[in-house]
C-alpha cells in the first residue's frame, strides 16, 4: 500500500541507504526506494536541499563540477515538471473525452432500451391483434353460414306463399318484391365473403360493435319469419278470410324489406372498418420496421463508441509511457 505522505527526513534516509548500496541517489531512485510514493518535485527539491548541507560523497558520478551537477538538476527538475504537466494536461483531455463518450454511451443505452421496449410492445400488441382478428373471423363465418340458413328460409317461404297464393295477384306481387329483396340480399352477402376471403383483417373494437347490431337485425328477422310462418299457416287453414290475410302478408313484407335494408347498411359500415384496419396494421408494421434500422444503428454507435475508447485508452498508454520515458532518460551532458 503506498505511505500517506514523504518528508525531509524520509528522503534524506532513503538517499543514504542508496549511498550505503553504492548506488546514486537520483530521483527515480530515491521515489523507488521509497516505495514509488511521493512526488518527484518533492524529492529533487529535498534532495538538493540535502547536498547543500551535506556534500555528497566522492564517487565515479560524483566527480563532476558543483555548477554542472546544479545545471542536471535544474533540467531534471524542469522535465520532471514539463513531464507532470503533460501528464496532468493529457489525464484531463483524456477524462473529458471519457465523460463526453460516457454520457453518450448512457444516452445510447437509454435509446435502445427505449426502442427494445418499444419493439416489444408493438410486437406484444400484434400478436394480441392477430389473435383477436382470428376469433372475429371466425364468429364472421358462423353469422355467414346463420345467414344463408336464413336466405334459404326465406326462399322457402317464398316457395310455399307462390304456391299457395296464386289466385290473389295483388300478394303475388308483393311476395315477388321480397324476393327481389331477398335475392339482393344473398348476393350482397356473398360478395361480402369473397371480401372476407381477400380482407382478412378488420378492426377489431369496430368489427365487434357492428356484429352486435348484425346479430340484433338478425335476430329480429329470424322473429319475423318465425311469425311469417305462423301467418302462413294460418292462410292453409283460413282460405275464406284471404283478404285479412293478405293485408297481414302485406305487413309483414314490408317489414321484412326494411330489415334487408338495415342487414346492408351494417354489412357497409363492415367493409368500411375493415379497410381502416388493414391501413393501421400496415402503419404498425411499417413503424415496427424503423424500430429495427433504429436498433441496429444504434448497436453500431455502441461498437463505434467501444472502438473509441480503446483508441484512446491506447493513446493515452502511450503517452504515459513517452513521458516517462522522457524522465527516466535525462539529456546528454555536453562536455
Amino acid at each position: 500500500m503506498a505511505r500517506g505522505g514523504i518528508n525531509k527526513a524520509v528522503v534524506e534516509r532513503a538517499r543514504q541507504a542508496l549511498l550505503s548500496k553504492g548506488a546514486y541517489p537520483s530521483i527515480d531512485a530515491v521515489r523507488v526506494e521509497l516505495g514509488n510514493t511521493g512526488s518527484k518535485t518533492t524529492i529533487a527539491r529535498y534532495l538538493k536541499e540535502l547536498d547543500v548541507q551535506a556534500p555528497a560523497e566522492v564517487s565515479s558520478r560524483e566527480r563532476m563540477s558543483e555548477e554542472l551537477k546544479a545545471l542536471v538538476e535544474n533540467v531534471l527538475d524542469r522535465l520532471t515538471e514539463e513531464g507532470a504537466e503533460v501528464v496532468a494536461q493529457a489525464q484531463a483531455d483524456f477524462d473529458r473525452q471519457r465523460e463526453a463518450w460516457e454520457a453518450r454511451l448512457e444516452a445510447l443505452e437509454v435509446e435502445l432500451k427505449a426502442a427494445r421496449h418499444q419493439c416489444e410492445s408493438q410486437h406484444a400488441a400484434l400478436t394480441d391483434q392477430g389473435a383477436q382478428l382470428q376469433t372475429t373471423h371466425s364468429s364472421w363465418q358462423s353469422e355467414l353460414t346463420r345467414n344463408a340458413g336464413l336466405s334459404q328460409q326465406c326462399q322457402d317461404l317464398e316457395v310455399r306463399i307462390r304456391d299457395r297464393d296464386v289466385q290473389i295477384q295483388s300478394l303475388e306481387e308483393k311476395h315477388v318484391h321480397a324476393r327481389a329483396a331477398l335475392e339482393h340480399y344473398r348476393e350482397a352477402i356473398k360478395e361480402q365473403r369473397e371480401q372476407d376471403q381477400r380482407r382478412h383483417d378488420a378492426q377489431l373494437q369496430q368489427i365487434q360493435l357492428e356484429q352486435r347490431k348484425l346479430q340484433e337485425t338478425l335476430i329480429i328477422k329470424q322473429d319475423e319469419s318465425t311469425r311469417l310462418n305462423r301467418d302462413n299457416e294460418r292462410l292453409l287453414g283460413e282460405l275464406r278470410q284471404q283478404a285479412r290475410v293478405l293485408t297481414d302478408q302485406q305487413d309483414q313484407a314490408q317489414r321484412l324489406a326494411a330489415e334487408l335494408r338495415t342487414a346492408q347498411m351494417a354489412t357497409a359500415k363492415a367493409d368500411g372498418a375493415r379497410e381502416q384496419l388493414q391501413e393501421q396494421l400496415a402503419a404498425i408494421k411499417a413503424e415496427s420496421k424503423s424500430l429495427a434500422k433504429a436498433l441496429a444503428l444504434a448497436n453500431e454507435q455502441w461498437a463505434q463508441a467501444n472502438q473509441r475508447l480503446a483508441v484512446l485508452s491506447e493513446d493515452n498508454d502511450s503517452l504515459r509511457a513517452q513521458v516517462q520515458l522522457n524522465i527516466a532518460t535525462p539529456p546528454p551532458i555536453q562536455p
